[in-house]
C-alpha cells in the first residue's frame, strides 16, 4: 500500500469543513447570511478561546506585560486624536456601466483605474469613504451623540497608560496586552475569515525610552517569530516584510508584517511597528492630559515610544487551520483509494484533547466509557462518542484535530486496560485506565 499527503490547496474545502464540523457558519444563514460576518461553532469557539488563551498566557506570563480590557465605545476625541476621523479612510470609484464599486487602488492597471468586474474604464472620480462605523449614545440621535465603534484596541491602551502605569507601578520598560472586538466597514472584505467587517484583535502595546525603541524592535520582531513557530506555523510559511518609506503609516518609525502563505497568496498576519510618540502626544494635546513618564533614577521625564505587535485572531485561527489541513491518500492493495482528513494542530489548541470510544452501545462499556469521560473532563475538553463504526469515528476526530482517540473495548471492563490511538501515526497502545491522565498529559508535555 502506497500513500502521498497533499496541504490544502482550494480555501473553499477548509470552509466546508468548517460548516460540517462545526468550526465557523455563515453569520445569520438561515436569512441568507451577512456579508464578511461569521460564528463560530460549538468546536470553532473552543479553538479560538485556545489560540487566545496561548497569546495571552506568552504575553502576560512574563513580568513587563500586564493585561487590559478596555471598552469599545470611546469618547469620539479619541478618534479625531488617532487621526482615525480624518485619515481612516478608503478611495471608492464606481463603475458606470456595471455599477460595481471598488477600491480606487484594487483597480489599477497601467496607471488607470479598471473596473475588476467587467473590465470597463468607464468609472467615476474617487471619493473618500470613512471605514469607521457611527453609532448613537443617548436617546437623542444628532451630531453631539455620535460615537464609533473602534476600528481598532490600541486607542483604548493609550488612553490608559497612566491609569495602568501607575495602579501597577510599572516601570519603563512595560507592556500592556489586550483582547477585544474591533469593527471595520471594508468595503472589499472577503477570503473567509480573513478579512471580516467584526473581528477580534490582539494587541500589545510596549512602552519604552525612545533612545531604546531600535532595539526593542529588534527583540519583539524575534519573540513574535517565535511564538508562531510554537503554535505549529510551518517556517517555510511565514516571512517578514518591511514596510517601504512610503508604505509607513502616518505615525510609523519603522514597520514590519509578517506574512503567511494563505491557499491565497502572502498576505499579512501579524504587524510589528514602532510608533514613536505619536500616540500618547497626540493624545495629550487633545486631552490637555499630561502623559509623559517620570525616571527617578535618572531623574528625567520623557513620553515614551511604543513597540506594537498587532495579530487578527481570525486571522490566526485560519492561517493555523491551512497550516494544519492535510489529506493522506493510501492506494489500496485492492485498487481503491482511501483518503484521511487530518487538522494537525498543537494539542493545546485543539478543540477536543481527547475522544472516548466505547466499541459498543452495551450497558458496562457505556458506564466505564463515562466513568473515563468524567475523569478526564475536569482536566481538558473531551468528546464522547458512541455513534457509528469504530473507523469513522476515529476519521470525525481526525478531521477535527483530536490528538488522542481512546477505545472503550470489551477487554476493558475485566483487564482494566483501553487502547489510545495517536491521531498523526495512527499507532495504537494499551494503557492502563487508572495511568490515562499522566499518560496524555506527559505526551502533551513532549509534545511542546
Amino acid at each position: 500500500m502506497s500513500s502521498k499527503i497533499e496541504h490544502l490547496k482550494d480555501l473553499s474545502t477548509l470552509v466546508s469543513l468548517c460548516k460540517r464540523r462545526g468550526l465557523v457558519f455563515q453569520s445569520s444563514e438561515i436569512y441568507g447570511g451577512l456579508g464578511s460576518c461569521w460564528d463560530y461553532g460549538p468546536l470553532g469557539s473552543q479553538f479560538k478561546l485556545n489560540v487566545k488563551l496561548a497569546w495571552w498566557q506568552a504575553m502576560t506570563r512574563r513580568s513587563d506585560v500586564v493585561g487590559l480590557d478596555a471598552a469599545i465605545l470611546m469618547h469620539p476625541t479619541v478618534w479625531k486624536a488617532s487621526g482615525h476621523v480624518d485619515t481612516f479612510t478608503d478611495p471608492l470609484v464606481d463603475c458606470k456601466d456595471c455599477k460595481t464599486r471598488f477600491r480606487e487602488d484594487h483597480g489599477m492597471k497601467d496607471g488607470k483605474v479598471v473596473c475588476p468586474n467587467c473590465q470597463s474604464e468607464n468609472v467615476t472620480e474617487a471619493r473618500n469613504f470613512n471605514l469607521m462605523f457611527k453609532t448613537f449614545m443617548g436617546p437623542v440621535e444628532d451630531d453631539g451623540a455620535v460615537v464609533f465603534l473602534r476600528p481598532e484596541t490600541a486607542q483604548g491602551i493609550f488612553v490608559n497608560f497612566e491609569n495602568v502605569q501607575t495602579s501597577a507601578r510599572k516601570k519603563i520598560p512595560f507592556g500592556i496586552a489586550q483582547i477585544g472586538k474591533s469593527f471595520r466597514n471594508e468595503i472589499t472584505p472577503g477570503n473567509f475569515i480573513f478579512r471580516t467587517r467584526e473581528f477580534e484583535q490582539m494587541e500589545m502595546q510596549y512602552f519604552v525610552k525612545p533612545d531604546t525603541a531600535s532595539d526593542h524592535f529588534e527583540q519583539w520582531k524575534e519573540t513574535r517569530k517565535n511564538f508562531l513557530l510554537a503554535l505549529g506555523l510551518k517556517e517555510e510559511k511565514l516571512k517578514f516584510v518591511e514596510h517601504g518609506e512610503n508604505e509607513l503609516a502616518h505615525y510609523a518609525k519603522a514597520a514590519f508584517d509578517v506574512e503567511y502563505e494563505f491557499p491565497f497568496g502572502w498576505q499579512e498576519l501579524e504587524g510589528i511597528h514602532n510608533r514613536g510618540d505619536f500616540d500618547l502626544k497626540q493624545h495629550q494635546e487633545f486631552s490637555s492630559k499630561k502623559l509623559e513618564y517620570f525616571d527617578e533614577a535618572n531623574k528625567e521625564k520623557y513620553v515614551p515610544y511604543v513597540i506594537e505587535t498587532a495579530i487578527g485572531c481570525d486571522r490566526l485561527c485560519l492561517a493555523l487551520l491551512c497550516d494544519a489541513y492535510r489529506e493522506e491518500i493510501s492506494e489500496l492493495d485492492n485498487g481503491k483509494t482511501d483518503k484521511r482528513v487530518v487538522l494537525g494542530l498543537n494539542p493545546q489548541l485543539s478543540p477536543y484533547k481527547a475522544a472516548i470510544l466505547p466499541l459498543s452501545k452495551k450497558p458496562h462499556l457505556q458506564e466505564l466509557a463515562h466513568k473515563i469521560e468524567a475523569d478526564l473532563i475536569t482536566h481538558w475538553e473531551v468528546n464522547y462518542d458512541e455513534s457509528g463504526s469504530i473507523g469513522k469515528r476515529y476519521r470525525r476526530q481526525d478531521e477535527v484535530g483530536t490528538p488522542f482517540c481512546i477505545t472503550v473495548d470489551f477487554e476493558s471492563v475485566d483487564d482494566k486496560k483501553v487502547t489510545i490511538r495517536h491521531r498523526d501515526s495512527m499507532e495504537q497502545e494499551r494503557i492502563e485506565i487508572e495511568q490515562l491522565t499522566k499518560y496524555i498529559a506527559d505526551a502533551f508535555h513532549q509534545w511542546n
